[in-house]
C-alpha cells in the first residue's frame, strides 16, 4: 500500500547560520530540480516561514544556480514570476496576499503545477488544502541570528532530493534542548 500524499516520507532539519548557508542549500538542490544531477527535471518546492525568514533568498539562489540571468523579482504583488531555461519552465508563486484559499484557483494557476516544471511556492498555507502536496516542503524558522530549515519530503522525488543533501558542519541542526 502506498502512503497518501499528505504523509511525509521523511524529514531533515538543518541550521542555516546566515544567508550564505541558505544560498548554499539552494545550490545543492538546483542540479536536482533542473536535471543536471541525472534525475528528471521539475518538481514542486513549498517554502513556509515568517516574513524575512529567507524564502525569497532561497528561491533567488536556486534560480540563479539553475541558470536564470537578469533580475529575479519577488512575486509578492504579481503573484507569479515565470522563467524558462531551454525547455524547462520555472514558476515562482507568492500567495502571501491571498485571503481565501480559492484565490489561486480563480487566478488559473492550477495548470502551471506541472511535474515537468520547477514550481516554487511561497506561503503555500494561504492556498489551504486545495494546493497539491509538494515534493519538498522547506519550513524556515528564526533561530538566533540564523534560521532552522525543516525539509520534509512528501514524494519519492522529494525523498531523492532530501537524500542528496549533504549539509556541511555549519548546517547541522543543534541537538534538541535537554539532550
Amino acid at each position: 500500500m502506498t502512503q497518501p500524499p499528505e504523509t511525509p516520507h521523511s524529514r531533515k532539519v538543518l541550521h542555516l547560520p546566515d544567508e550564505a548557508a541558505t544560498e548554499a542549500l539552494a545550490r545543492q538542490l538546483a542540479p536536482l530540480v533542473d536535471g543536471r544531477a541525472g534525475v528528471p527535471p521539475g518538481g514542486r518546492i513549498h517554502l513556509s516561514g515568517d516574513l524575512g525568514a529567507g524564502k525569497t533568498a532561497f528561491t533567488r539562489a536556486l534560480l540563479r544556480e539553475c541558470g536564470i540571468r537578469g533580475r529575479i523579482k519577488s512575486p509578492s504583488y504579481a503573484l507569479l514570476e515565470s522563467y524558462k531555461i531551454s525547455s524547462l519552465y520555472f514558476y515562482h508563486f507568492d500567495f502571501y496576499r491571498f485571503s481565501d484559499p480559492r484565490e489561486w484557483l480563480d487566478a488559473g494557476f492550477r495548470d502551471l503545477l506541472r511535474d515537468d516544471a520547477v514550481v516554487l511556492v511561497e506561503w503555500p498555507e494561504r492556498a489551504g488544502e486545495l494546493l497539491p502536496p509538494p515534493d519538498l516542503l522547506i519550513a524556515l524558522d528564526y533561530a538566533g541570528q540564523g534560521r532552522d530549515a525543516a525539509l520534509t519530503a512528501y514524494t519519492a522525488r522529494g525523498q531523492t532530493w532530501l537524500n542528496a543533501i549533504i549539509p556541511p558542519p555549519s548546517m547541522q541542526a543543534p541537538p534538541p534542548a535537554g539532550a
